[in-house]
Order: C-alpha cells, then sequence, then structure tokens
C-alpha cells in the first residue's frame, strides 16, 4: 500500500509526462476530442441581459446544469439558455444557493433543440477527482486544459472548505463552465468561484490562486431522483 501511494504521489508530482509517451495513467481509460465538449457548453442569458457571460452544461433530456450565482433568482432573472443558436426560455427544477450549495438545474422544452441535440447525453463522472488529473475545461466558445490541484496547496480554511479545484485560472472557463475528465467524457464539476490570496500590501491586488469547482458527487445528489437518468 504504501508502495502505491508512493507511486502514484511520484506520478502527480512529475506531471506532465516525457512527451515520448503518447499515454499516460489517466488518459488510458479513452480518448475524445476535447471540441467536442463544446456542443453541451450554453449560455445562461438574463431578462433583461446582464453585463457579464454565465455558463452551463446540458446534461440531455432538457436539462441544464449551472452554479446557482449564475442564474441567480430564477424568479427574478427570468434565465434563457442560449443553445445550439437558439434562446430558449428556462424554468427552475431546483435551485441552490452561492453559499451552501452553488447549482442550479434548469429545465428547457426539449422538442425546441435540434434533433442532433435532444439524443446526446452528457453522464456524471463515477469517482472522485485525483491530484494531478488532467481536465478539459469547456464554455461555447472552445475548451482549455487543466488539471487537478492539492487542496492542500489552499491557504487556511480553504483547504478543507475547497476540496476540488483546478489551476490554470486565467486561461479556463469561468462560473458555470464545466470541467470534464480528460481520459472519459463524463462531466467532473461546474465551476463556481476564483480562490484568491490578499498579499499583506494593502496597495496589491489580490493574486488568483486556483479555481473551485462544485463537484460530480453533489451535482449527483443535488438533481432530484426523477430527474436522473
Amino acid at each position: 500500500m504504501r508502495l502505491a501511494t508512493g507511486l502514484f504521489l511520484a506520478m502527480a508530482l512529475s506531471w506532465p509526462p516525457a512527451r515520448a509517451h503518447a499515454q499516460n495513467f489517466f488518459d488510458a481509460f479513452g480518448q475524445y476530442e476535447a471540441d467536442s465538449l463544446r456542443i453541451y457548453a450554453v449560455n445562461i442569458i438574463h431578462d433583461p441581459p446582464q453585463s457579464w457571460t454565465g455558463f452551463g452544461i446540458y446534461l440531455g433530456n432538457g436539462l441544464v446544469i449551472t452554479a446557482a450565482h449564475v442564474v441567480g433568482s430564477v424568479a427574478r432573472s427570468k434565465p434563457s439558455v442560449r443553445i445550439a443558436d437558439l434562446d430558449l426560455r428556462a424554468r427552475a427544477i431546483k435551485e441552490g444557493s452561492y453559499e451552501r450549495v452553488d447549482l442550479t438545474l434548469l429545465s428547457v422544452d426539449e422538442e425546441k433543440l435540434p434533433v442532433s441535440l435532444r439524443l446526446r447525453r452528457m453522464p456524471l463522472c463515477e469517482g472522485a477527482p485525483m491530484v494531478g488529473e488532467p481536465v478539459n475545461v469547456a464554455v461555447p466558445e472552445g475548451t482549455a486544459r487543466s488539471h487537478i490541484m492539492s487542496p492542500l496547496l489552499l491557504p487556511g480554511d480553504y483547504k478543507t472548505k475547497f476540496s476540488t479545484v483546478i489551476r490554470d485560472v486565467a486561461t479556463t472557463g469561468n462560473s458555470g463552465s464545466g470541467v470534464f475528465r480528460a481520459g472519459r467524457k463524463c462531466l467532473l464539476g461546474i465551476m463556481s468561484r476564483k480562490i484568491q490570496t490578499r498579499p499583506a500590501d494593502a496597495q496589491s491586488e489580490p493574486r488568483d490562486i486556483a479555481k473551485y469547482f462544485v463537484p460530480a458527487s453533489t451535482i449527483r445528489a443535488f438533481i432530484p431522483p426523477e430527474y436522473h437518468f
């Protein structure tokens, strides 16, 4: 057991592997083109429209999962989902909150979607993310690669409060974007927030060190049983 743990830590610390190796431990499960994730990525639009862009992920069966703070109160924001060049009015299946469970599950009229989307399903990943594991982060405009970061590298109470984090803050999608396993096409989580440190010098700007995402296990527990598929 000690040997296996030591081997995994060595792999995580030496990431990425040498270029000569086409596959690695994580990617051995399967391959897909990261760009193929964009069809599942959506924009969340308020009425009237907000000044910033919110994201979400289409799960299938007309269901869209996003961060709760992207939508706010559905009664006030009256959200639409922009998907496949269509703006479809959304209704709330379940609303969370930023400080508790930062998730909201929306539903759109599946009959208005192209057939190519009606047939699609995005499964939630099984198993917890592993430190060093490569991931793809998707928004409608594109995808970006990142890696799972150890929460032990976070300051103070953040270590236990935010257990699923990625690095590469500047290049990856913001709130509501999807975090996907790189080796198997499944949703690992929904992006929730940036984590910052504040320098001792009060004049200096806060520094982004990581992004927290709500993990698939929490998403699975959040979705009402009658909407599981």
